[in-house]
């Protein structure tokens, strides 16, 4: 039976991929006291341990999903890769070049001193800093080495013992050193900074009302009595009697009939009034002024939540207390801010600004999100379809691109079809969030691209190095283990100093700016943990948006810097 199965394997190169794939997702799903390998680590550790019977897989297999996954990693942070290089976003932008450059240094230096080659480097590097994508395009340029056969085989084969052994302190040390080392080494308390952070961003203002009444809503129905002062006042007019909340007349009865009120619905006495607003203004503020009665009929307004992507120029850094007085907004609740590749929730205060590409989830009648969807955007109405024809042509445009051979002098220059389907994301990702009529790419279709692009990957290259894994470990190691642990502490270190001392962040973002620049969303949700806020993400997702390109570019520049 043993025998058969192996044969079948050998045979069958593709039912060993699917195994270190349904492996790898199984047990990096599994957590142990808080913690858990993840997918990627446990892939590789499954194709290592399969690949141990001796299999052999095309490497085209490797390199088609690793286009998609690049591709898809181009496309979710070409908005805030864009937007952090040419607007406001610039200082972050910055440090998040200055934090990648000290991530590549720090793993340069640390190679040179263990006297690893391009390939154990380049894997230290890829898993201490945990971007398992640099290993794509260190395997490019290993290739283009001009190695002989064995050379280059035994060099590629010693970047997944790196990885694997380099990656766990990679993940957690990350997450420790920012959220428990990182306040110390400020001495801020960081929740209170955070708190702090809130109250200058308006968090108490009037019109977020302690900046969760966006979100938290109802409707009741009150009887207009004589004397009520919003008789013969517009809906609008009526509304603005109490200007510290968001409150909107959303439907009217008048005798037997019921009427959806404008903001030029007059008033008059004896009308009952479907108001909607938080729940402590209707019970506090108007129910102590008006009658409240049983109305269902009056009460069942059809209402509905739809994400819109943010595209009009005219709200790019305008703050939710500016958008508030806009026309359009009347009758609109806003239930989430999400930005960038991560989808990062965005904390919702007055003086949050909202950003070309952010996605502003809002709940309000039909009508009135027609009217909010047309002045901010482009409404993202649920579909699971995706436009293959574009992903196809895009990726295909971006390997030809970075198929092309440029020489400076009588060096060959080029970025390779990994980095060509990179550009191409980032390209089209930018234009979709300007222009989102095309090349709709749906959440779970972008996650299999994400996740499975790189994990079949990964796969292919722990099978491939699975026969001489032991024997590479058993050569380097312990001390690459404690070499790690130095690549990945020193970047994070100086990050910290030089993001709030030299770049000036505030103290509540600073560690938000370090984990993006990083991109270690593990970190990010541990810090937000400590904070006990979601302020530290007003710092990720710029910083993450340029760290995931640099850090993923990085794996072709360290093979030059270590050869």
């Amino acid at each position: 039976m043993v025998d058969w199965f192996v044969h079948t394997l050998r045979t069958y190169p593709e039912i060993a991929l699917f195994l270190s794939l349904s492996i790898g997702y199984y047990v990096g799903g599994k957590s142990f006291r808080g913690f858990s390998l993840g997918a990627v680590t446990a892939t590789l550790l499954a194709g290592i341990l399969v690949g141990q019977l001796g299999i052999n897989i095309s490497p085209n297999v490797k390199a088609v999903f690793f286009l998609i996954f690049l591709f898809a990693i181009g496309y979710g942070v070409g908005p805030q890769f864009v937007r952090g290089i040419a607007r406001d976003g610039l200082p972050q932008a910055l440090f998040a070049v200055v934090m990648c450059l000290l991530c590549l240094g720090s793993a340069v230096l640390t190679a040179k001193l263990a006297g690893y080659d391009a390939g154990y480097g380049a894997g230290l590097f890829a898993g201490s800093q945990t971007i398992s994508a640099s290993m794509g395009l260190a395997t490019d340029a290993i290739n283009r080495l001009g190695l002989s056969p064995d050379q280059t085989k035994a060099t590629l084969n010693a970047m997944p013992v790196a990885y694997a052994v380099t990656y766990i302190f990679g993940t957690i040390g990350s997450a420790i050193i920012l959220a428990t080392l990182g306040p110390k080494l400020l001495r801020i308390d960081l929740a209170a900074e955070c708190r702090r952070y809130e109250l200058a961003m308006g968090a108490g203002k009037s019109v977020a009302d302690a900046g969760t009444a966006w979100h938290r809503f109802e409707m009741r129905a009150f009887r207009v009595l004589d004397g009520s002062p919003v008789i013969r006042k517009t809906a609008a007019q009526a509304e603005a009697l109490i200007p510290d909340s968001r409150v909107f007349i959303e439907r009217i009865r008048r005798e037997t009939q019921v009427i959806d009120a404008k903001a030029d619905t007059v008033i008059v006495p004896g009308d009952v009034i479907a108001v909607a607003g938080g729940r402590n203004v209707l019970v506090d503020v108007v129910g102590h002024a008006a009658e409240e009665v049983d109305d269902p009929e009056l009460l069942g307004v059809p209402a509905g939540s739809l994400p819109v992507y943010v595209t009009n120029h005219e709200a790019e850094d305008k703050t939710l207390d500016q958008l508030a007085q806009w026309p359009a907004a009347r009758g609109i609740f806003l239930r989430k801010i999400t930005r960038g590749a991560t989808a990062t929730d965005i904390p919702i205060l007055p003086d949050t600004k909202i950003h070309r590409g952010d996605i502003l989830t809002l709940t309000g009648r039909a009508a009135d999100l027609d009217v909010a969807i047309r002045s901010l955007g482009y409404g993202d109405r649920a579909t699971d379809a995706s436009d293959v024809a574009f992903i196809g042509a895009a990726i295909a445009l971006g390997a030809l691109f970075g198929a092309l051979m440029f020489k400076v002098g009588s060096v060959p220059i080029t970025v390779s079809t990994a980095g060509g389907a990179l550009i191409s994301g980032l390209v089209f990702g930018w234009l979709r969030s300007v222009h989102p009529t095309f090349g709709r790419i749906s959440s779970p279709t972008l996650w299999f691209m994400n996740s499975v692009g790189l994990n079949v990957f990964i796969a292919v290259v722990g099978i491939t190095a699975g026969p001489t894994f032991v024997a590479g470990l058993q050569k380097v190691g312990f001390s690459l283990f404690l070499w790690g642990v130095l690549a990945t502490s020193l970047p994070l270190i100086l990050g910290v100093y030089v993001g709030r001392y030299l770049f000036r962040f505030d103290p509540a973002i600073v560690l938000g700016c370090c984990a993006g620049a990083r991109t270690t969303t593990a970190a990010l949700g541990m810090i937000c943990e400590t904070a006990k806020s979601q302020v530290p993400g007003l710092g990720y997702t710029v910083t993450y948006a340029v760290g995931n390109t640099l850090l993923t570019i990085w794996g072709m520049v360290i093979v030059m810097l270590l050869t």
